[in-house]
């Protein structure tokens, strides 16, 4: 039973509510939003076919009313035995690079395909087709474009799926287990016994997870949904099971296709974490299913600290380019790290046939987070990151002996002006992948963020020197970014060229030696998408950069709508997203391009343009200090950088400083929110998905690390619900009924503006049902446009002078 004071505070929300139907939003963005779909790329392994991929781009509503389980952070539908929402696609084309032909693949009437997945050797692609009682496996023929279902398949896909085997002509699948007996019941169930919980003095972080189990009913529908069988099937539909049915979230076929490496959840389970926080065993099995080595045997993780890890082994996997060698993590600061320590984490390796502890790779400084693996040499990149100074660096060594690490980055999280970028892959005829590898060089493409903007580029590194050249730049006219190598010497290679009044296509590029003297092939354009949306070619776009108070460098892209005359002052709104820096160097770099494509979709901000707004888009609103004290100042800096976008904007000629609202989605509601409290720079805000009382957050919230009974004057201080009596601006605030996001519970949306009614605020509350932390549906979004657009209407546009 709730206490009487929430039951007070929902009477007096329901007292203000209104009823009706989803609403559409003006006639000009329902044709946006109606517009053709771009196919979605996915290109060949082997470079010589795309599948072109038609998704459904806004789902009716009624699909996600669809029975939906809430299970240990899971969302499952218990009609397909599958994950509740998958992206899916309508429509599958393969079109051939080197002579653009087209051939569709024949698919089932009312096919919905999840997860196309192609074969190392370019020859099948794998794919779910989710149907009304389950999901079933199909084989897509790729020289033939035909497609084939797969019999007495069913995958479940809430913790699993389908991945192809070494030899590419069979798939590791989890398939729903058969003779598990009649489901346990979801509707209407009379509990058999209260829901108890119980805890004995561990301390450990409980952040605010959604959809945990909260009855033994619910630990039994978790159990019966999760559990999977892991079988062998093959392309031509012989099914081979392996070992026996059990929840597994780990199912990873070892590069010889001899072992296989599962991780068991299993009970007691938990009703404050997630699933993957559950106990679970991590094993190496042989073909038949028999155990060759236990690797751990996890207990729930109740007890971890604030941004810690678990001090049991963790992250494991195959080395690819090894016949069966598994490789792991183990903290050495007892996963804490506030414990002063020379080093946090250690990597393990252990080999078939998996006798012994394992031996040490290599000793890590700061927290680990990640590996990759070259395809010789025993080369492989790891990265760790120091929570204090918010840097990320990526060594480089040998794996295979006593090799000492090579330093090749040391930055700032936030640094993506000197940013080296990510390394190239390539799948191996095992399907493991790896970095690419030429001789003694490999590839590195990034998003080349530059003070102008973002101009991604292609090089390549020297793994003895680490001596860098540029082999590809977009240029300052278009935004061109790399999707793919097309050789393994980086002499053609597949980028994604767009401009301002060109959508996205792709194009074979060429390079030539000895450059500059000899002639470059002139690129081949491979995709001929058409702009789908041509009336937004009349909105103009540029990147406005300007300084806070304090002399921190700041920016936004100002949005201008079609016919805007040049000295006009238009009613504008800024949209925001605050983002946390330990330096001002950093908090000024430029992000974005202006000189992509235009377009809107969804429930965006830039659909205000087509109603004669002005648009602040990405207002950087940084958030600059100590980490561990950098929300101190955040109302201060957040009503500074406001003040200072404001300012531009009006000094541009193009903004009505009367006549200006805020936006922001999740940290941007919360910001938001915040703006309207403690500032009077606003006319009216939209705020949504967003938190707005910290103490519901204790443990921490973006990257604080300062719990609530360590901070409470700061927690208290940036909570729009201790201040809610200040908000003297109308707010309108939207929510998914069905938030899944940690700590944007929708009850923050409720309670704020239960706040605001009995306070006698202007405030509207629109809960949008089934929806999630991010909206899907189609009602939904042309619902959420339509009160976008009438609040700011009313409260901005046509707003009466102060």
């Amino acid at each position: 039973m709730r206490p009487r004071f929430f039951v007070l505070l929902a009477l007096l929300a329901f007292a203000a509510s209104t009823f009706g139907q989803y609403q559409k939003p003006p006639k000009e963005i329902q044709d946006i939003l109606n517009a053709p779909v771009t196919p979605v790329t996915s290109i060949s392994p082997v470079k010589d076919k795309i599948a072109l991929l038609e998704p459904v781009r806004y789902p009716p509503i009624s699909e996600l009313a669809e029975p939906m389980l809430r299970l240990a952070g899971l969302r499952i539908n218990p009609r397909t035995n599958a994950q509740h929402r998958q992206l899916y696609f309508v429509k599958v084309t393969l079109k051939n690079i080197a002579d653009g032909k087209e051939m569709p693949v024949a698919l089932p009437n009312g096919a919905k395909i999840i997860s196309p997945n192609w074969s190392a050797d370019g020859k099948y692609i794998a794919a779910g087709n989710v149907t009304p009682s389950g999901v079933e496996l199909w084989i897509i023929d790729t020289a033939t474009a035909k497609a084939k279902k797969l019999n007495n398949v069913q995958v479940n896909t809430t913790l699993g799926g389908f991945d192809w085997m070494p030899d590419q002509k069979s798939l590791i699948v989890n398939v729903v287990a058969k003779n598990r007996g009649t489901a346990p019941g979801y509707q209407d169930v009379v509990p058999n016994s209260p829901s108890i919980q119980e805890t004995s003095g561990k301390s450990g972080a409980v952040q605010t997870f959604q959809d945990t189990l909260n009855s033994p009913n619910d630990e039994n529908l978790f159990e019966y949904y999760t559990a999977s069988q892991i079988a062998i099937v093959g392309v031509d539909g012989n099914i081979k099971e392996i070992g026996q049915p059990a929840i597994y979230d780990t199912a990873d076929i070892s590069p010889d296709g001899n072992y296989i490496l599962v991780s068991k959840v299993k009970r007691p389970f938990s009703y404050l974490y997630p699933y993957s926080r559950f106990p679970e065993d991590v094993e190496i099995w042989d073909k038949s299913g028999k155990m060759v080595k236990k690797l751990a045997s996890v207990p729930l993780l109740d007890s971890l600290p604030v941004q810690g890890v678990t001090t049991e082994p963790r992250s494991f996997g195959w080395i690819p380019t090894e016949n069966a060698t598994v490789m792991w993590a183990v903290a050495l600061d007892g996963g804490d790290p506030k414990n002063k320590a020379d080093f946090r984490d250690k990597l393990m390796k252990l080999s078939a046939p998996f006798s012994g502890d394992g031996s040490e790779v290599v000793k890590i400084e700061q927290r680990y987070q990640g590996r990759s693996f070259g395809e010789k040499d025993g080369m492989m990149l790891f990265y760790d990151y120091n929570r204090d100074s918010q840097k990320r660096r990526i060594y480089m060594m040998d794996y295979r002996g006593n090799s000492t690490p090579k330093l090749i980055s040391d930055l700032n999280v936030r640094d993506r002006y000197n940013d080296i970028g990510q390394p190239v892959t390539y799948q191996l005829p095992n399907g493991k992948s790896v970095i690419l590898q030429n001789g003694d060089e490999i590839f590195l493409s990034g998003a080349g963020s530059t003070p102008q903007g973002d101009r991604p580029f292609l090089r390549k590194m020297n793994v003895q020197t680490l001596k860098t050249e540029e082999l590809f730049r977009s240029g300052t006219d278009s935004y061109e970014s790399f999707v793919a190598l097309a050789d393994k010497s980086g002499m053609q290679f597949i980028t994604r060229r767009e401009s301002l009044s060109e959508p996205p296509n792709l194009f074979m590029q060429y390079r030539c030696t000895p450059e500059p003297s000899c002639t470059k092939p002139a690129d081949v354009q491979i995709t001929k998408f058409t702009d789908p949306t041509p009336q937004l070619r009349g909105i103009t776009k540029q990147l406005v950069k300007y300084k806070r108070a304090d002399g921190v460098d700041l920016s936004f892209t100002l949005y201008l709508p079609p016919n805007y005359k040049e000295g006009t002052r238009l009613p504008t709104v800024l949209w925001a997203y605050p983002l946390e820096y330990t330096d001002t160097s950093t908090a000024g770099q430029v992000s974005g391009s202006t000189n992509r494509f235009t377009s809107i979709g969804g429930y965006s901000h830039l659909f205000f343009l087509l109603q004669g707004y002005a648009v602040l888009d990405d207002a950087t609103i940084p958030i600059v200090g100590d980490p561990l004290t950098v929300n101190d100042t955040f109302v201060k800096q957040m009503n500074d950088s406001a003040q200072a976008a404001i300012d531009k904007a009006v000094e541009m000629g193009v903004t009505d400083r009367d006549r200006v609202g805020v936006g922001g989605h999740s940290y941007g509601a919360f910001m938001t929110a915040n703006l309207l409290a403690h500032s009077d720079l606003f006319r009216a805000g939209i705020a949504r998905s967003g938190a707005y009382n910290r103490t519901l957050t204790p443990f921490g919230f973006q990257s604080e690390r300062r719990t609530f009974w360590e901070a409470p004057e700061m927690y208290a201080k940036v909570s729009p619900f201790f201040h809610a009596n200040k908000i003297n601006e109308p707010l309108l605030m939207i929510h998914g009924e069905a938030d899944n996001n940690t700590g944007t519970y929708p009850i923050q949306s409720e309670r704020l503006f239960a706040a605001m009614k009995g306070l006698g605020g202007t405030a509207k509350l629109v809960m949008l049902p089934f929806e999630s932390h991010g909206y899907a549906g189609k009602e939904s979004i042309e619902h959420t446009v339509f009160e976008q657009i009438a609040w700011f209407d009313k409260y901005v546009k046509n707003a009466k002078p102060r």
